[in-house]
């Protein structure tokens, strides 16, 4: 997955200046913030194909399928720095290759011959511009918590 080239991608100055330890309670209280706004953009992604698309059930696995890749990746890049992700704080290529790459393979998957194995039938075209704007908005929330998070950490 994308997340693989995590070894191998660049990190803020700030955080090489001296060594980190684990904070299990920093990471309880990070995943309480996160994890809601994870779980809310797939609520907003069921409640877009049922009331808006009126998905049979293999759009609606379809759809949660690259809703789900899509923002599991690319979350990466808000959660490995503090800084504004691609403007203050630059990912490796191959961060952003191997990103990328896991995003399009998700979305090619229920165009494959694997859909019908897996339950998965085509979406319509407004479907993929409806989820680019909610994850859109998902990484726009994301850094607001971000920054409310950090300055309350610090």
């Amino acid at each position: 997955s994308g997340q693989l080239a995590i070894p191998g991608d660049r990190v803020d100055k700030e955080q090489l200046r001296a060594p980190s330890h684990w904070d299990i309670a920093f990471i309880r209280r990070f995943m309480f913030l996160f994890g809601p706004i994870s779980s809310l953009f797939d609520f907003a992604t069921f409640a877009l194909m049922l009331f808006a698309f009126h998905a049979v059930p293999g759009e609606f696995r379809a759809g949660w399928f690259i809703e789900s890749i899509a923002t599991q990746t690319l979350i990466i890049f808000a959660i490995r720095t503090r800084r504004v992700p691609f403007l203050r704080s630059r990912p490796s290529v191959g961060l952003i290759g191997a990103s990328l790459g896991v995003v399009a393979l998700g979305i090619f998957v229920p165009l494959s011959p694997l859909a019908g194995v897996l339950g998965f039938d085509p979406l319509p075209v407004p479907f993929f511009l409806a989820l680019l704007g909610m994850i859109v908005v998902y990484m726009f929330l994301v850094e607001f918590a971000k920054a409310w998070f950090f300055s309350r950490a610090a």
